[in-house]
């Protein structure tokens, strides 16, 4: 089992959420912190609460939708503890809104911060990983990159070209014993749906009762350091809702009908 005791982890989307929750429980490891996202203040309240010493915790302010600023990023983080060891892509936005309504723009800004955004910083960070021998990439998807709802079309899109890609990544890269682990949450208690994006591109500013009643963001970050620490593959994290992954295998039309039957927001 691996261990991350003074190993570096970076985190984005580290400055609430199941991002805030990783720092505290990577903090309890005895990891040292790597923590990005668009919000520095609250950031440095997510240093200052995690419980790890000060020395140990590096704000780097990212923006995912900065595809050019990614290799500058990485190399910044590099320079400060001399190494990093595990990269969590926590970092993205999801979507409230039918398709017929959903201006293009709103599907260019998901797929910009959620995909390429992502896979932009994970290969800035690549060469590391291959020069060192080692690494461990962990994306935090969705149980929406392994079936689908409505309103969420293009969030949807988005974490399923992630499994794509890091599927393909740690293919080419196992013979440089670089770790990808895939996470699928279902409903956690985090803003997700409040920060959605709706029709216009403007914040849903809502919470949805099924994430309002989800899994403690907590407990996600807690099984999400278990799997990263046994190096799975991929991880479904939630309740009830992750039976939807093997319904969709087995009768893909029996999960259609469940989800049309369902009152989804």
């Amino acid at each position: 089992m691996a261990n991350f005791n003074n190993k570096v982890v970076w985190i984005t989307g580290a400055s609430s959420g199941i991002g805030k929750a990783l720092a505290e429980q990577f903090a309890k490891e005895g990891s040292r912190l790597i923590l990005s996202s668009r919000r520095v203040a609250e950031l440095q309240k997510v240093k200052q609460s995690c419980g790890a010493k000060p020395a140990d915790v590096l704000v780097l302010p990212l923006d995912l939708a900065n595809h050019e600023e990614m290799e500058e990023k990485a190399q910044t983080a590099l320079n400060h503890f001399g190494q990093i060891d595990a990269l969590i892509n926590n970092g993205g936005i999801s979507q409230r809104s039918l398709i017929i309504d959903t201006d293009f723009e709103v599907y260019q800004k998901l797929v910009d911060i959620d995909y390429l955004g992502t896979v932009a910083l994970t290969k800035a960070l690549l060469p590391t990983f291959v020069k060192q021998e080692s690494g461990h990439y962990a994306v935090v998807t969705s149980l929406m990159g392994k079936f689908a709802s409505p309103l969420r079309s293009g969030y949807c899109g988005a974490k399923h070209a992630l499994h794509g890609f890091f599927d393909a990544l740690r293919m080419e890269h196992e013979k440089d014993n670089i770790k990808v682990t895939i996470i699928c949450p279902g409903f956690i208690q985090t803003n997700i749906s409040v920060n959605a994006l709706v029709a216009d591109g403007s914040a849903q500013q809502k919470m949805d009762e099924a994430t309002g009643a989800g899994m403690p963001a907590e407990v996600c970050a807690a099984k999400i350091v278990r799997a990263m620490k046994r190096e799975k593959f991929e991880v479904l994290v939630g309740g009830k809702e992750t039976l939807a992954v093997y319904v969709k295998r087995f009768f893909p039309r029996l999960l259609h009908r469940i989800v049309m039957r369902s009152s989804v927001t």
